[in-house]
């Protein structure tokens, strides 16, 4: 019999929430660095498809973003 009064049992710490919400919020930083550069005139190559921000920086920000949300999965409690 469960007691009425017990506190809801949570799977992370609340560091682990904090480390998760910057993991997401750096992946959402990743793709918006990968986010334009198009063209409105399909006639028209814009280079800018091709800059350092959207073939190495964006990407790297991602999987950076990634890897600390899995670092706040993997995260235990120190007791």
């Amino acid at each position: 019999m469960k007691n009425e009064n017990s506190k809801p049992q949570f799977l992370f710490e609340k560091v682990n929430y904090k480390f998760l919400l910057i993991g997401l919020g750096v992946i959402a930083l990743g793709f918006i660095l990968m986010s334009g550069g198009g063209s409105d005139d399909p006639n028209v190559f814009n280079e800018d498809v091709f800059s350092f921000r959207r073939i190495r920086l964006a990407p790297t920000v991602v999987l950076g973003g990634f890897g600390v949300v899995i670092y706040s999965i993997f995260k235990k409690e120190k007791k």
